[in-house]
């Protein structure tokens, strides 16, 4: 089986459960298919990489409650990675993950702050470098 290999470039603005969890979910599937994948987290999707954070993230805060939870013990009962597990999985075998560096400040957040492998973006050079030479730029 040919394997296809892109430039791919996820960037997650959430820190809704959910979606965070769909952006890695996507950016391992990618990874593992051989594609070299960069993440950005811009706007409250720092508040994903954050160490304190990280494990602290709700599904679905704008339903009611029973619902969010009814979906995380279903999450959890399938046995599924952490966002914490697929971010350490993401760093170790090979994408880089990389924080805004506007939202950093804004959310009084530093380095010392994230899980293992996050480096804050280059304005100068991330979009040049990473979003228009990516093959597929993925939103979520």
């Amino acid at each position: 089986m040919e394997k296809i290999v892109k430039n791919v470039s996820v960037m997650c603005f959430h820190d809704e459960l959910c979606q965070v969890y769909n952006a890695l979910m996507t950016a391992y599937s990618l990874l593992k298919e051989g594609s070299r994948v960069t993440m950005f987290f811009g706007s409250r999707g720092v508040n994903a990489l954050h160490k304190d954070k990280v494990n602290k993230l709700v599904c679905m805060p704008d339903q009611p409650k029973e619902e969010g939870e009814a979906v995380m013990k279903r999450m959890e009962e399938m046995n599924l990675p952490t966002v914490e597990d697929l971010l350490f999985m993401l760093y170790r075998e090979g994408a880089r993950l990389l924080a805004c560096p506007l939202n950093v400040p804004l959310f009084a957040m530093t380095k010392k702050d994230f899980v293992d492998g996050v480096e804050v973006a280059d304005p100068a050079t991330y979009y040049k470098e990473v979003v228009i030479k990516a093959d597929m730029n993925l939103t979520f």
